[in-house]
């Protein structure tokens, strides 16, 4: 669900309001309400705030109307909060205490950081059959399968198995078949500054390049126009080039590898973390 602008919106807060009185948080507008108001004001659809902070669409348009039952209970919800806080730029931490006064408080020894839903949650349940002990059990039995077939002869020339492994005696002058060599796949090319380094000195050349995993971007040039807004996937790449500057988000910092001016400046930041980084011509300096 995309929400469109109302005729209250000038009216709407772009961050969180401090806390004070209860008439003033009775009048101020809902958690789900400033959320949505700072992602249209940041440009983003629901879509791309979920693929930059891992939370699912559903969860994303049911915060923004204020429905946390479907965030898994209140850890997750505050968790998702700051996420989606943090990617718009209002006071995370001022709506999660809003969240918390309308939802009984927050234990003070949990404080979650990064909270991105990777996959369904796993809940250890009673009466489960212990799977590591069974293949423990089957490991045990196959070691000994093994042993039986080697010491009562039944492995013959050519017997695969471990090449490391020495041939029982009185096993005779059988002889165990050498393993093949394995093939080693070249390392993939590193992505070639070249490029970049020709580009004009007096414009910024950025090159961007997803090595470990797919992360959103977006990049928008000196004049305020959006060049870029989408998933690079692992192995893609994207280059800009602007007279001025070049404004980047980059939703998972540690996917991309950066290069500005031809000059190799690693990865963007951490896996997960969200980054905003602005690039100039010259030497490059992130500001």
């Amino acid at each position: 669900m995309t929400i469109g602008k109302s005729p209250d919106r000038e009216n709407a807060p772009s961050s969180a309001l401090p806390s004070g009185t209860a008439e003033q948080a009775a009048d101020a507008p809902s958690i789900g309400r400033v959320l949505s108001v700072a992602r249209i004001d940041a440009g983003l659809t629901v879509d791309q705030v979920s693929s930059a902070t891992r939370v699912r669409v559903p969860i994303v348009h049911a915060i923004e109307e204020d429905d946390f039952g479907r965030c898994g209970g209140d850890f997750y919800a505050r968790g998702h909060i700051r996420a989606i806080a943090q990617l718009v730029r209002v006071d995370g931490e001022a709506l999660v205490a809003r969240y918390d006064a309308a939802h009984g408080g927050s234990p003070a020894s949990k404080r979650p950081t990064e909270l991105i839903e990777s996959g369904p949650i796993k809940v250890p349940g009673r009466g489960r059959p212990n799977w590591t002990a069974a293949m423990v059990a089957a490991i045990v039995a196959v070691v000994g399968v093994i042993g039986f077939n080697l010491v009562s002869g039944k492995s013959g020339v050519g017997t695969t198995g471990s090449a490391s492994a020495p041939l029982p005696s009185g096993s005779g002058t059988g002889s165990v078949a050498p393993a093949p060599t394995p093939t080693v796949q070249p390392p993939a090319p590193a992505p070639s500054a070249a490029a970049i380094a020709a580009a004009p000195a007096d414009k910024v050349t950025v090159k961007l390049v997803a090595e470990k995993d797919t992360s959103w971007v977006s990049a928008v040039d000196g004049t305020g126009k959006s060049l870029f807004q989408n998933n690079i996937e692992e192995g893609q790449d994207q280059t800009f080039t602007d007279p001025k500057q070049i404004k980047l988000v980059i939703g998972n910092a540690g996917a991309v590898h950066v290069y500005v001016n031809g000059k190799d400046l690693g990865p963007a930041g951490k896996n997960g973390q969200v980054v905003h980084v602005t690039y100039t011509p010259g030497d490059p300096q992130a500001g």
